[in-house]
């Protein structure tokens, strides 16, 4: 039962980040009076169809894509909504509306998280972690504070990379492989440089040595917040690919669709009722469709964010680039995107039997 109820909850992830992405593309195209012919949410067989206007609607088999199909996208047409009739900055809204949209449910995802915390998170030190010494007097358990960092010390940036909210302050100290940090604060309206910082919490081992301060939970500090985690969350994922990129991580540390459903199941179940537990798949969601987003604007043939470069070369020779050209060249980005999806899930199928 508890699988059933996993499956079902990851294809209503799926499903609203998906559709929130084409939705993006969809509403934009219509906006531009583009000729939407196809929305669909999912892949292959239509489960749900239906035509209303110029455009069929359809819910697909297997919740792992969606596409919105425009009229003269990929091949020639002389109808004046055509995509292709359209100057190219129309174009070019178009093209990054979906990964736009995967960013704007995140912000809004993260503000209701906030709606439910009864403070608003921030990035001044409110205290350091404390014990008690053979005296029976109480001292400091933070390596932090014996490193230099003050109560009321706004941290501004870690090791020359600026700070935007706790998901990037605590990621910033997961995955840096050093000891020591030189830490940015804002100190009585001054900025200071503490060198050679350590975290350590002497009661639990662990980095995190201090708790910050909590605002007030209103409209400007729940906007402000969302908006910055939304930031932070992009940057992590952005870091995520260089280092991929560079070597840190392995093709064995990517997870494909089936992955991602067992980590949904891990979400599921934490927490000790079930407000937290929605939380939890809530992060995840964050973390996924920010993830949809920023990957979709990579200039990866394919992605939204090939496209957008092949409008770029457009919009500076005044010339579009052969249809028939830049089809191969996505044809070839997606069967190779295709490629790699079939190999993350055989892997992750395998993990899946071998646990």
């Amino acid at each position: 039962m508890q699988h059933i109820i996993t499956i079902l909850i990851a294809i209503l992830i799926f499903g609203l980040i998906i559709g929130i992405h084409e939705f993006g593309h969809f509403i934009v195209a219509k906006l531009n009076h583009i000729q939407v012919n196809q929305f669909a949410i999912g892949m292959g067989p239509k489960l749900i169809h239906f035509q209303k206007g110029e455009t069929e609607y359809s819910l697909r088999l297997f919740p792992i894509g969606g596409f919105c199909a425009m009229e003269g996208e990929d091949q020639s047409s002389d109808n004046p909504n055509a995509f292709e009739k359209k100057t190219v900055w129309r174009r070019m809204t178009v093209v990054l509306a979906g990964a736009f949209m995967n960013l704007v449910l995140g912000f809004l995802l993260i503000a209701i998280l906030l709606c439910t915390a009864q403070k608003v998170p921030s990035l001044t030190i409110a205290k350091f972690a404390e014990t008690t010494n053979s005296a029976g007097n109480t001292v400091t358990a933070s390596e932090s504070e014996r490193s230099g960092l003050q109560i009321g010390d706004k941290i501004v940036a870690i090791d020359g990379s600026h700070i935007f909210s706790t998901t990037d302050l605590i990621y910033k100290l997961q995955t840096t492989d050093t000891d020591t940090y030189d830490i940015t604060v804002k100190r009585d309206g001054s900025r200071v440089t503490i060198e050679n910082v350590t975290f350590h919490n002497d009661n639990t081992g662990g980095l995190l040595d201090f708790s910050v301060e909590g605002k007030s939970k209103n409209p400007v500090n729940v906007i402000t917040y969302a908006a910055k985690d939304t930031v932070a969350t992009a940057k992590l994922i952005w870091m995520s690919l260089i280092e991929l990129v560079s070597g840190k991580y392995s093709l064995q540390d990517l997870s494909g669709p089936v992955g991602t459903v067992s980590v949904i199941e891990q979400a599921a179940s934490t927490g000790e009722n079930l407000l937290e537990r929605v939380q939890s798949v809530m992060n995840l969601t964050i973390f996924i469709t920010v993830n949809v987003g920023v990957f979709n604007l990579l200039p990866i043939p394919g992605l939204d964010g090939s496209r957008f470069v092949f409008l770029l070369i457009e919009a500076i020779r005044r010339k579009p680039i052969s249809k028939n050209r830049e089809a191969m060249v996505h044809f070839i980005g997606m069967a190779a995107l295709f490629l790699l999806m079939i190999l993350v899930t055989v892997q992750d199928i395998g993990r899946f039997f071998k646990n």
